[in-house]
C-alpha cells in the first residue's frame, strides 16, 4: 500500500498497483516494479553481471574513501555509486568470465585539483609504503597545504588501506603503515585534497609494490 504525504499531487511512498514511490536525498521519484524474470540469463546479461561483480568488489574495498573522494562528481548519487560507474566503464578488462581490474586505469579519487608531479611509491622495510613526489605548488589551484590522499589496495585480501589529510603537498613525502599487507603484492595510488576539503585531485596510479617486513 502506498502512503501519500503531501496531498494528491505530492510524492508518495510504498506501492500503488505496479508503481513504487520513494524518496532519495529529498527527491521524490516513482519507478515501475521490475518484471519477473523468466528463463536463463542471456550471454550479454551474464557478461554484465560478471563486470558488475568485478567492479563492486574493488570499489567496496575502499567505500569510506570513495564516498569522500568522488563526491564532487556524485550528482544525485553517492560517491561510491560514482566510483562504481567510473570503474565498470573504464577499468574492467578481460574476456568473460575472466574479468579483472586494470589498476592503471582505475581511480581512487576524482576531481580537478592538480595532482603531484612525478609521484612514486615503494616499500623497502618496516611494512611501510613510502610516497615521494615533486612539489608543484602554484600549478593551477595547487596549494602548499593541500593534503595527500594515499591508498594501497591488496587484491589477495580485497582490502584498501588509505589516509586522507596526511602530509602537505609541500612536504613531497608521506608514508602509510601497511602491516596488514606484509609480504603481499599491493597496488598504490596518490591523490590530493584541499585544506578546506572542497577540491580533490584525480588519483595517479603509482604502481604495484610488495610490502616489505
Amino acid at each position: 500500500m502506498g502512503i501519500i504525504t503531501k496531498g494528491i499531487l505530492g510524492g508518495f511512498s510504498g506501492t500503488v498497483g505496479t508503481v513504487i514511490g520513494s524518496t532519495w536525498k529529498g527527491i521524490s521519484y516513482m519507478k515501475s516494479q521490475p518484471a519477473k524474470k523468466s528463463g536463463a540469463a542471456s550471454p550479454k546479461q551474464l557478461e554484465q553481471y560478471a563486470k558488475f561483480k568485478t567492479s563492486i568488489r574493488f570499489v567496496s574495498s575502499m567505500n569510506g574513501l570513495v564516498m569522500l573522494s568522488f563526491r564532487n562528481y556524485a550528482v544525485k548519487m553517492t560517491g561510491a555509486n560514482n566510483a562504481f560507474a567510473y570503474t565498470i566503464k573504464n577499468a574492467v578488462t578481460g574476456v568473460y568470465p575472466n574479468y579483472t581490474i586494470d589498476y592503471s586505469m582505475a581511480l581512487v579519487s576524482r576531481g580537478d585539483l592538480p595532482n603531484a608531479t612525478n609521484p612514486a611509491a615503494n616499500s623497502t622495510t618496516g611494512n611501510i609504503v613510502t610516497y615521494n613526489w615533486t612539489d608543484n605548488t602554484g600549478m593551477g589551484k595547487a596549494k602548499a597545504d593541500d593534503k595527500a590522499i594515499l591508498a594501497v589496495y591488496c587484491p589477495d585480501l580485497n582490502l584498501t588501506l588509505y589516509t586522507t589529510g596526511s602530509a602537505a603537498r609541500s612536504a613531497a613525502i608521506d608514508t602509510l603503515d601497511c602491516t596488514l599487507f606484509t609480504g603481499k603484492l599491493a597496488q598504490t595510488y596518490i591523490g590530493f585534497i584541499s585544506e578546506d576539503g572542497k577540491d580533490i585531485a584525480s588519483s595517479i596510479y603509482t604502481g604495484d609494490v610488495t610490502v616489505s617486513p
